[in-house]
């Protein structure tokens, strides 16, 4: 038995330190989840519980950066409001179901540095309007990633400081400890709703100092303790 169409093929984001790729199954991301950043969206920061939205798993989505590379994202369609979101990434080693944060480190493999690229515009009328938000965070290359750290390597990943640069100008910095749900709680909220499974990724939420970017543009983002990751914007 043949496919009636030829697949997908599956997206591998290297490893620091191996000639290894971690699978991708699905992309999760976790909305508001810094103070400064739910106050610049215009939200009270109140400790709600925490929602979550997709991005696609497929090589137009997903764009996997090498150590060392500077991958190239095409500014994309129908917006005038191209933005940058700088995020650490948890990737999932062991599959589990309602995993209570004692033990969501168990499940974790590693960790990378990961942008959600959002079309502002598109994302905010629809919100406005009550509808998904796919529009504005699921296109194409909005999801470039960074190698990946394995978790004993990465440190204490928890007080993490984020930088990111937009043409060698500092715009976002925080810590991984601002998270208001921290990244073991995350997963115990998420696996309440999903059953989590090993090739999962979770884009943990931005920082204050969201912004604008334009063709010609080069962005870094480094998560301490992790490799970094640079893209250009075309």
């Amino acid at each position: 038995m043949s496919f009636v169409i030829e697949p997908s093929s599956i997206v591998g984001l290297p490893v620091v330190g191996t000639h290894d790729l971690f699978p991708v199954r699905r992309v999760y991301c976790v909305g508001r989840n810094y103070a400064g950043h739910v106050r610049e969206m215009g939200f009270d920061p109140a400790r709600e519980p925490p929602f979550f939205f997709c991005k696609p798993n497929d090589d137009a989505s997903v764009v996997p950066v090498r150590q060392g590379a500077v991958g190239e994202l095409p500014y994309p369609p129908l917006t005038s409001n191209y933005h940058y979101e700088a995020e650490l990434v948890v990737a999932i080693g062991k599959a589990g179901r309602n995993i209570a944060p004692e033990v969501a480190a168990q499940h974790i493999y590693g960790y990378g540095a990961g942008l959600d690229m959002t079309r502002r515009d598109l994302q905010i009328a629809a919100r406005d309007k009550g509808r998904p938000w796919e529009v504005g965070k699921a296109f194409d290359f909005s999801a470039p990633i960074g190698p990946l750290s394995r978790r004993e390597d990465a440190g204490a990943i928890n007080q993490a400081g984020i930088v990111l640069e937009v043409d060698g100008q500092v715009r976002q910095r925080s810590t991984i400890g601002h998270l208001i749900w921290s990244v073991d709680e995350i997963i115990a909220n998420l696996s309440a709703l999903f059953a989590l499974e090993a090739g999962d990724l979770i884009f943990t939420g931005t920082p204050e100092g969201i912004g604008a970017v334009v063709p010609g543009q080069t962005l870094q983002l480094q998560i301490h303790g992790l490799a970094p990751l640079a893209v250009r914007i075309a």
